[in-house]
């Protein structure tokens, strides 16, 4: 006979209902999502803390006790989970919105030394700038750029195909290749 539950699940909204609904037959959505959405919905239509930890293939009730209790405060939100462990996050969103600014420069050849971001190029830009962060990472540049929808392969600025401007003694040089049109294809 299980105890008496101090926080039991408030009743769901339509919309509640529906959103969980289609999270749990998900199939690209993430699985912890996935598995609480399960739980929720088993709760909701009855079922005792035990019998949907089994669903689910728990053995403890004491996870579904939280979740229930976090959903009654934040409704949907409680779902995503949130940070799992480790170090906490350094960098706020002023820090993420400074490194989505200088990926949106247009690098200069002559001060950032190339004509396209790459991570480590990125990286060091916004370790030199005044107003830079001096002990950003890559991981986290990816995961800032990662997180506002940018992906790295469309968003990176290209250069002209065929022509490269080289150092050379006597100063800089505009090399251009003729056979640049047919190795491309």
């Amino acid at each position: 006979m299980s105890r008496h539950q101090t926080d039991p699940l408030r009743p769901l909204t339509p919309d509640e209902r529906i959103a969980l609904t289609r999270l749990s037959r998900s199939l690209s959505a993430p699985a912890a999502q996935v598995e609480r959405a399960r739980a929720l919905l088993a709760i909701a239509d009855g079922a005792s803390y035990t019998a949907a930890a089994h669903q689910i293939g728990r053995r403890h009730t004491e996870t579904i006790s939280a979740w229930v209790s976090r959903f009654n405060r934040e409704g949907l939100a409680a779902v995503s989970p949130r940070h799992g462990g480790g170090p906490r996050l350094c960098y706020g969103l002023d820090e993420q919105q400074r490194i989505l600014a200088e990926m949106a420069r247009t690098p200069q050849r002559d001060q950032d030394g190339t004509a396209t971001w790459s991570l480590s190029l990125l990286q060091k830009a916004l370790r030199k700038a005044p107003d830079g962060l001096p002990r950003v990472s890559t991981y986290t540049i990816w995961r800032t750029l990662h997180e506002a929808g940018l992906s790295w392969q469309k968003s990176r600025t290209w250069c002209e195909t065929g022509v490269a401007t080289r150092r050379r003694k006597h100063g800089v040089v505009r090399v251009s290749d003729p056979d640049a049109a047919a190795k491309k294809s």
